[in-house]
C-alpha cells in the first residue's frame, strides 16, 4: 500500500536509475522496460562482449559502452558521472540480471526525504532462494562493516539502492573499480555522516551469474584486513590521547 504522502513526494521527484550491465542480453529489455516506469534510466555496457547494448537502447535507455570490461564500481561511476548537473533528486542503483525488481524502486526513492542512502535489504524480505554461499558471505561482510561504521544494516552488499543525488560527487571519489565499491560505499557514507536506511525486498536467483574469482576474493579479503587495521590505529590513538589526557 502507498500512503497519499508519498504518492505526493514521488510525483515531484526526478529520479534516474543507473544499470550496470556486464553480457545480461537474455534480461536487459525486460530490466529496462519495466525501469522506465519509474524514471529515466542508463544502461552501463560495461565491455559486453553479447547485444546487451544493442537491446538495451531498443528498450529505451540511454546506453554508455565501455570499449572493456573495468567492473561494477567503475560502471556505476560512469553512470553518476553521466548525470552529474542534470536536476536528478534520486539516484537508483539496480543489476541487469533480471534479479532485482523495478516494482521496488519508488518504495526505495520515498525514504530519501529521510536518509541519504536507502538499501534494498534481501535479509528483510524473504530469502529463502537465495544461495547458502551467497547468505553465508553477506552476513559476514555485512557484521564486519556494522563494527567499523555502526550502521545496524541486514544487507550491505545488496546493489539495489536509492542514493540522494546530492551524494553524487561522494559516488565518483570512492576509489574500487570492481565489486567491493559497494562495501566502500557504506565506508564513505560513515565518514561523511550519512543517514542509512533499508526496506526489505525480495529477489530472483534463477538467472544469476557470478564474475567473482579467487582473485577477486583475496582482493577483498585485503580491503577488509585494511579496513580493520585502521580502526584498531584508530582506537589505540584514542587510548594513547586519553592517557595522556
Amino acid at each position: 500500500m502507498e500512503y497519499p504522502i508519498i504518492k505526493s513526494l514521488l510525483i515531484y521527484m526526478k529520479i534516474v536509475i543507473i544499470i550496470p550491465a556486464y553480457n545480461e542480453e537474455a534480461t536487459i529489455s525486460e530490466v529496462v522496460k519495466e525501469a522506465l516506469k519509474h524514471g529515466d534510466t542508463i544502461v552501463v555496457d560495461d565491455g559486453s562482449s553479447d547485444n546487451t547494448g544493442i537491446l538495451a537502447k531498443k528498450a529505451g535507455a540511454k546506453v554508455i559502452k565501455h570499449e572493456k570490461n573495468k567492473g561494477k564500481g567503475a560502471a556505476l561511476k560512469t553512470g553518476v558521472r553521466s548525470i552529474i548537473n542534470s536536476g536528478y533528486d534520486v539516484i537508483i542503483f539496480m543489476d541487469g540480471d533480471g534479479q532485482h525488481d523495478p516494482k521496488y524502486i519508488k518504495p526505495l526513492a520515498s525514504r530519501i526525504n529521510s536518509a541519504q542512502i536507502v538499501i534494498g535489504s534481501r535479509f528483510l524480505g524473504d530469502i529463502s532462494k537465495m544461495p547458502l554461499k551467497r547468505r553465508f558471505s553477506n552476513r559476514i561482510t555485512t557484521y564486519i562493516l556494522k563494527h567499523l561504521t555502526g550502521y545496524h544494516l541486514t544487507d550491505s552488499q545488496s546493489g539495489f539502492k536509492a542514493i540522494n543525488a546530492n551524494c553524487a560527487q561522494m559516488l565518483l571519489k570512492i576509489p574500487y573499480d570492481d565489486y567491493i565499491y559497494e562495501s566502500e560505499l557504506i565506508c564513505a557514507a560513515a565518514a561523511h555522516n550519512l543517514i542509512v536506511d533499508e526496506i526489505p525486498i525480495t529477489c530472483n536467483y534463477d538467472l544469476e551469474k557470478s564474475y567473482i574469482g579467487i582473485a577477486d576474493l583475496l582482493k577483498y579479503m585485503i580491503f577488509i584486513a585494511r579496513l580493520l587495521s585502521l580502526k584498531i590505529i584508530e582506537k589505540i590513538a584514542g587510548f594513547l590521547s586519553t592517557l595522556r589526557g
